[in-house]
């Protein structure tokens, strides 16, 4: 094959408070953080005031850096786990029992879609450490309604019974929600399968799981949590963490953390609606895919993913 070239890159940095997005076009690296704003959490038995945000302005470049590599050439269905449908019997707002969602917080807590005009709702939960109180509105931007949804704020695993009602006393009724740990070495597996899906939807070969840099994208959604960069913690690249071999190849980065990323479906949904982070899952040059997840209910976005893809 062709003999291996030598390509200088820049590396630009930019900052949002909903994205970070990195490219680099040799060695390409995509790289973002969906940061949920703050809002206000609803105490028990208190009405709602306000609303959860997923807006952010965007923030001047943040610095530049560069770096070289070489490059040799080698010889979907939806997702939908709402608390709703069914038939809502007089004075319900389910149509079902019960529900299990992982602790991630991968859905909203939805009544019944069919119901409206509801007016002012009140929201509870009997086991504040599982589910401690609710968020003000619904992620939006993962698809769901103020006027249905609530965000859970979850703080444990176990089970917790949520009580809503509307004030005037029409409505009322309970749910029982287990929360269970998010099966991290499944969901990697299902990261590769859904990036499978857009690559074949877009006429290009799947990916194999990624052996050689398996570890090293463990290791890079660990260092993320201390220091959300392509950067890492000792000061290197991050393509340190799992090198080109001298025999030439590629391999690119793509990082995500926070609300945005509460799930496989989240994740990729998430890099795919960024140019940067769609050129990484949609690069015809790379054969292999690492993913790695972390879930830290004490750190400060609690959910953190990378992927590394490599032609080796």
């Amino acid at each position: 094959m062709a003999a291996a070239m030598l390509k200088q890159t820049r590396l630009t940095i930019l900052l949002s408070l909903n994205a970070v997005a990195i490219l680099l076009a040799g060695i390409v690296i995509a790289g973002a953080i969906w940061i949920p704003k703050s809002g206000a959490i609803v105490s028990e038995r208190s009405d709602v005031d306000g609303k959860v945000e997923n807006t952010g302005s965007l923030l001047d470049p943040e610095g530049t850096a560069e770096t070289t590599g070489t490059y040799a050439d080698a010889a979907s269905g939806t997702h939908d786990r709402r608390t709703s449908g069914g038939v809502v019997e007089n004075g319900g707002l389910w149509g079902i029992d019960n529900v299990t969602i992982y602790q991630t917080a991968d859905i909203d807590i939805c009544i019944d879609e069919s119901i409206g005009n509801l007016g002012d709702m009140y929201w509870q939960t009997s086991n504040p450490n599982v589910i401690q109180a609710f968020y003000d509105g619904a992620r939006t931007w993962l698809g769901y309604q103020n006027e249905q949804c609530r965000y859970p704020k979850i703080v444990g695993t176990g089970t917790t019974v949520i009580t809503a009602g509307t004030y005037d006393g029409s409505r009322r009724d309970t749910l029982t929600v287990t929360v269970i740990a998010p099966p991290a070495e499944q969901w990697k597996r299902e990261v590769l399968a859904l990036v499978n899906n857009e690559r074949a939807a877009n006429g290009l070969s799947a990916l194999e799981w990624g052996g050689t840099c398996e570890k090293a994208a463990s290791v890079r959604a660990t260092e993320i949590i201390d220091v959300y960069s392509h950067t890492r913690p000792d000061g290197s690249g991050w393509d340190t963490a799992c090198p080109i071999p001298s025999s030439g190849g590629r391999s690119g980065e793509n990082l995500a953390a926070g609300n945005g990323a509460v799930s496989p479906e989240t994740v990729v949904a998430t890099w795919m609606a960024s140019v940067e982070h769609r050129s990484n899952i949609l690069n015809g040059d790379f054969t292999k895919l690492a993913v790695g997840f972390e879930f830290r209910p004490d750190a400060q976005y609690q959910t953190y993913w990378s992927e590394i893809f490599s032609t080796y």
